[in-house]
């Protein structure tokens, strides 16, 4: 079995977060609690379907990671986004996204 972890996207702005092994939410997926086997996995499962029920976060999922030199590494492409940002660089200049006061 792989390892792995739960993640989500928070109701209130919308953002990635892991679950860590306190149960906080963490944006962080380096800190997030490795499930090694299935009873781990379980409470994962169940810890992510309470949260959902609470209205803490929405889009629950189990992942499988790898951890490679101590450094968690999601195995899907779609989770290495949520994780790490795009992969590939945007225009040149360009930063994110920043909040900005209107012009004047």
């Amino acid at each position: 079995m792989a390892d792995k972890v739960l993640t989500a996207n928070r109701l209130s702005d919308g953002i990635s977060v892991w679950l860590d092994a306190a149960g906080t939410w963490n944006e962080s997926l380096q800190a997030a609690f490795v499930a090694r086997h299935k009873e781990a996995v379980d409470a994962l499962e169940t810890t992510g379907k309470q949260a959902f029920a609470d209205n803490k976060v929405v889009d629950v999922n189990v992942v499988d990671v790898e951890e490679i030199d101590g450094v968690l590494r999601p195995l899907r492409m779609r989770e290495r986004i949520r994780a790490e940002g795009p992969s590939i660089p945007y225009a040149a200049g360009y930063t994110g996204l920043t909040a900005t006061a209107p012009a004047a």
